[in-house]
């Protein structure tokens, strides 16, 4: 070969051979190689708009989301509601809260001149008083046993109609509705009837009982008997619509869920405990907070069982307030101590929608 011949290109170096010669390697941009596995597209830059500021939309902030209007409908169908309830329930409310802060007797009554004014001092008596709370501590008492035996005699029964047949559970609740459209001055008075000194069939039967004697017993001499014949009627009449609400409630318990429950082994009160209860808890804490609002305010049953004239023994908040502003022409009085029962139900309100605040949060 000659000295003069020019050499001819070699080919460039790849692999360690380019790295060996120091020639930068540059691989391919994933964005154009979006087949390699593992690699990421990067985010495309935004372009900035007129003012240079960069556009998130990608559409030179042309397009904007516009806003919704507000929707009247909404509040058109629902204020018929409200204005029957400011009515109905705003009006006598707010001239009982304003009666708490007078001093009305029958001579302001029949002679239609304005009560004086005396500011806090019916809260301040009956807040002094000790026999208020003795009834205060009486009506919370009642409230949490028959709440208590309410809700367990429902989810009984209402766990109960979910095991049995078709025709068992229709028979089941055509007695409930029955019972649930019974009068509460019916039921009162099958009570009282029941409970007769003289010809009651609770008397009776207990009388059949071996070296037991319940001939001629009035049930009623004693408080807490005669509360226990009241909270009778009360949980009679109450059962049926707890009972029909959490048996809703059960119904939407899908049987997938529990099946798998079963095959994980799960039985008896853990079922109950770990797979049905959560999913009925928030009716359940619905129908109770019903029921102990329910049960706080009892005046019918009580007032009908002591045939009008109850004893202070059978005092609730209810009965009290109605016996100080009718019986001993007390208005005043009797509108203070309504609008303590009516802050007392509040507050047990409040309590109910921080528990179905925090189950919609959990949710």
């Amino acid at each position: 070969m000659s000295a003069d011949a020019t050499p001819s290109a070699a080919p460039p170096p790849t692999g360690n051979g380019a790295r060996q010669h120091g020639e930068r390697h540059t691989p391919s941009s994933p964005v154009d190689r979006p087949d390699l596995p593992g690699q990421q597209r990067r985010p495309e830059e935004h372009t900035p708009n007129k003012n240079g500021s960069a556009d998130r939309n990608g559409d030179g902030g042309r397009t904007r989301v516009p806003r919704r209007r507000p929707q009247l409908l909404p509040y058109l169908l629902i204020a018929p509601a409200l204005l029957s309830l400011v009515v109905v329930l705003g009006y006598p409310l707010a001239d009982m809260l304003l009666l708490s802060f007078q001093d009305m007797t029958r001579k302001e009554l029949f002679s239609g001149e304005s009560p004086p004014w005396v500011g806090l001092e019916q809260f301040r008596n009956i807040l002094s008083d000790g026999f208020f709370w003795v009834v205060v501590a009486r009506t919370a008492a009642f409230t949490v046993v028959c709440t208590t035996l309410t809700m367990a005699i429902s989810l009984a029964v209402a766990l109960l109609m979910r095991r049995v047949s078709t025709w068992v559970r229709l028979i089941i609740a055509s007695v409930l509705i029955a019972v649930w459209a019974m009068p509460v001055m019916v039921a009162a008075s099958i009570f009282r009837w029941l409970f007769d000194a003289d010809y009651g069939v609770a008397n009776w039967l207990l009388s059949q009982l071996p070296m037991m004697d319940f001939s001629k017993h009035n049930w009623f001499t004693d408080p807490w008997q005669g509360f226990a014949v009241i909270a009778g009627v009360v949980i009679w009449g109450a059962v049926p619509f707890a009972t029909i609400t959490l048996h809703a409630a059960l119904m939407q318990i899908p049987q997938e869920l529990e099946e798998a429950a079963v095959i994980d082994g799960v039985q008896g009160s853990q079922m109950l405990r770990h797979i049905t209860f959560p999913v009925i808890k928030p009716s359940f804490v619905m129908v109770t907070t019903l029921m102990s609002i329910w049960n706080f305010g009892v005046f019918n049953q009580i007032w009908l069982m002591r045939g009008g004239q109850p004893e202070r023994e059978y005092y609730l908040l209810g009965i009290y307030s109605f016996i100080e502003s009718f019986a001993v022409n007390r208005y005043s009085a009797g509108a203070a101590i309504a609008v303590v029962t009516v802050l007392l139900l509040l507050a047990g309100s409040v309590v109910y929608l921080r528990q179905m605040l925090r189950m919609g949060e959990v949710e």
